[in-house]
């Protein structure tokens, strides 16, 4: 069995990050989420790798190498722009071969056991298994209807929708879907759909089954649940001190601090996790953050945030639910008449008091 995981989207509901980085490698627990991906398939077995890349892929290729770090052959495949997940599966079958394989979208996080799912898959066969999960606004979504443990229906984001069942965004195949893809004709978007190629097969009565994810999922496109994915991994983590936290400091719940950091005259209130040499001097660190490396807080506080690596925070009162970017300068001015000095990105959302 062989993995096909896909890396190629622009991620343009987290601008202004993603103007700079790909959306796969913002940090959940500083760890890129696309690593956890990785780990997962590599978890169940699977070693032969593609990875659909676009725009990002001088990134992505930098971040991933050839995958000898997980134990994994990594294969690039390049789309010349995003067309659908069908058609990253239409250009990934020089990859694929006849083999079944995992199609796994890379910004999206999962709790189930990837190996328990391709055990279930690789029992009972079918041409196609996909995972759904129960979501408050399924019309955001692609749809299933079921019948048992089989699909007899599928549409993408129903004005109407006859459940509240969405598809996760991790698919197993055989080699039918090669020739649903071969036969679908691009949507009102000009993308050819994934839903569309695996309605093909239940109408041409090919075996798709059902699995409903037990734990939670998150496709992380959004801010919103980018700082919810990071909470629920932070919850899972043990607390670890690796750095220096000096005697004037407290911590409280799962902290982790990794090598190189440095904590004085803090406050830190798990689950947080600090990253490699950063410094947090006078500051209160709250419940749910994930600080990556080589940042600085001093005299701030923040909470239910996620600060990625070389930014700078110093005399600002109190962050919350943000996600503050690379190479970020955030501070409090004496500079005189008083005012908000702001230089914000294309898509930026700023909100004052």
């Amino acid at each position: 069995m062989k993995a096909l995981i896909l890396a190629g989207g622009k991620g343009t509901r987290l601008r202004p990050i993603t103007h700079t980085s790909a959306k796969q490698l913002v940090p959940i627990a500083n760890k890129p989420i696309l690593f956890y991906g990785l780990e997962s398939i590599a978890a169940a077995g699977i070693t032969d790798i593609g990875v659909i890349v676009g725009d990002t892929r001088t990134e992505i290729r930098r971040a991933l190498g050839d995958g000898s770090r997980w134990g994994i052959n990594i294969t690039y495949i390049e789309q010349e722009a995003p067309l659908g997940l069908a058609h990253a599966v239409k250009i990934a079958r020089p990859f694929i071969g006849d083999d079944d394989f995992i199609m796994y979208l890379g910004d999206n996080l999962i709790k189930d056991d990837l190996s328990l799912l391709v055990k279930e898959f690789t029992t009972h066969k079918p041409q196609a298994q996909i995972l759904l999960a129960h979501v408050p606004h399924p019309e955001n979504f692609g749809v299933a209807t079921l019948r048992g443990a089989d699909v007899v229906r599928l549409e993408e984001k129903p004005a109407h929708p006859e459940s509240d069942l969405a598809l996760v965004g991790i698919y197993m195949f055989d080699k039918a879907i090669f020739e649903a893809v071969e036969n679908i004709k691009p949507s009102a978007r000009n993308e050819l759909e994934i839903t569309d190629a695996i309605q093909y097969l239940i109408d041409k009565n090919f075996a798709v089954r059902a699995r409903i994810v037990g734990g939670w999922w998150k496709d992380t496109g959004k801010l919103e649940d980018i700082l919810e994915a990071n909470s629920l991994v932070l919850e899972t983590l043990t607390g670890a001190i690796a750095g220096s936290v000096d005697e004037l400091s407290c911590l409280d719940g799962k902290v982790i601090v990794e090598k190189g950091a440095r904590i004085i005259n803090s406050s830190l209130r798990g689950p947080v996790i600090i990253g490699s040499n950063t410094t947090i001097i006078n500051s209160y660190i709250g419940p749910f953050t994930s600080i990556y490396h080589s940042v600085t807080i001093e005299n701030s506080e923040i909470e239910h945030s996620i600060v990625l690596e070389n930014s700078s925070i110093k005399d600002v009162k109190r962050i919350e639910d943000s996600l503050i970017g690379q190479n970020v300068v955030l501070l409090r001015t004496q500079k005189k008449p008083a005012a908000y000095r702001i230089m914000a990105g294309d898509s930026s959302r700023v909100e004052i008091i």
